[in-house]
C-alpha cells in the first residue's frame, strides 16, 4: 500500500488553476478568442509562473485553449466548419451514451433530471448564460454517467470543453424562455424505455442549437 503523500505546493497550485480555468471555459465564462498570458494567469491566482504554465499547457492539450505559431494563447474562436465537426461528434457520441444508460435509467434518475431541468428554467429566467450552460451540461452528464462508458464520456466532455466559449454566443441567439424542448422528449423516452426515440431526441438536442451558430 502506497503511503499518503501531501502534494507539493506547485502541484496543488497547478491543479487549482487548471480546474478553475477549465470550469470557466466549459461554462462559457470566458469569451471566444480571449487571449490569456502565463503572467496574467499567474498574477490572477497569486502563484509563480511554473504552475500557471503547466495548467495552460494541459488546457491547450485538451483543446480548451489554442496556441498559435507565435505563442499566443487564447480560447477557441470556432469556424463554421469546426462547429459542424463538433456537432457531428456530439451526434455520434451522445445518443450512444444515452442508449447505454437506458437500462439503468431508473425513476430516481428521471426525477433528478426533472429537477435539473427546473434549474435550467430558473437560469433562463435570470438570464444567466453561464448558469444555463452549467445546468444543461449537468442534465446530460447525469444521464450519461449511467452508461458506464468512461472513455466515451471523457471524449464527450472534451468536445463540450472546446465548445464552451462559443456557447455564450449561442445562448444569446436562442433567446430561450423555457428549457430545451428536446429535454422533455428525452424524459418521455426514458420513462417509456423507448431507445429509438431517446437516441433521436438526444441527437436533435445536441445538434440543433449548435447549427444555428453557422448561419
Amino acid at each position: 500500500m502506497l503511503p499518503n503523500v501531501t502534494p507539493a505546493p506547485a502541484t496543488a497550485a497547478h491543479e487549482r488553476i487548471y480546474r478553475t480555468l477549465r470550469t470557466q471555459i466549459l461554462h462559457g465564462e470566458i469569451a471566444p478568442a480571449e487571449a490569456l498570458t502565463i503572467r496574467g494567469v499567474a498574477s490572477s491566482f497569486d502563484v509563480s509562473m511554473t504552475p500557471a504554465r503547466e495548467a495552460v499547457r494541459r488546457l491547450v492539450a485538451e483543446g480548451a485553449l489554442s496556441l498559435s505559431a507565435s505563442g499566443r494563447v487564447a480560447t477557441p474562436e470556432l469556424s463554421s466548419d469546426r462547429i459542424e465537426e463538433l456537432a457531428a461528434l456530439r451526434a455520434l457520441l451522445e445518443p450512444e451514451l444515452a442508449s447505454r444508460a437506458l437500462p439503468r435509467a431508473h425513476f430516481a434518475l428521471i426525477d433528478r433530471l426533472e429537477t435539473i431541468n427546473a434549474a435550467i428554467a430558473q437560469a433562463i429566467m435570470r438570464k444567466d448564460a453561464s448558469g444555463y450552460i452549467r445546468t444543461n451540461l449537468e442534465f446530460h452528464r447525469a444521464l450519461y454517467l449511467r452508461a458506464q462508458a468512461p472513455a466515451m464520456l471523457a471524449l464527450t466532455e472534451t468536445v463540450w470543453l472546446q465548445l464552451g466559449p462559443t456557447m455564450g454566443a449561442l445562448y444569446g441567439k436562442l433567446k430561450r424562455t423555457a428549457p430545451p424542448h428536446h429535454h422533455k422528449l428525452i424524459l418521455a423516452a426514458l420513462r417509456a424505455g423507448d431507445e429509438p426515440s431517446l437516441r433521436l431526441a438526444v441527437r436533435m438536442d445536441v445538434t440543433q442549437g449548435l447549427r444555428m451558430l453557422r448561419t
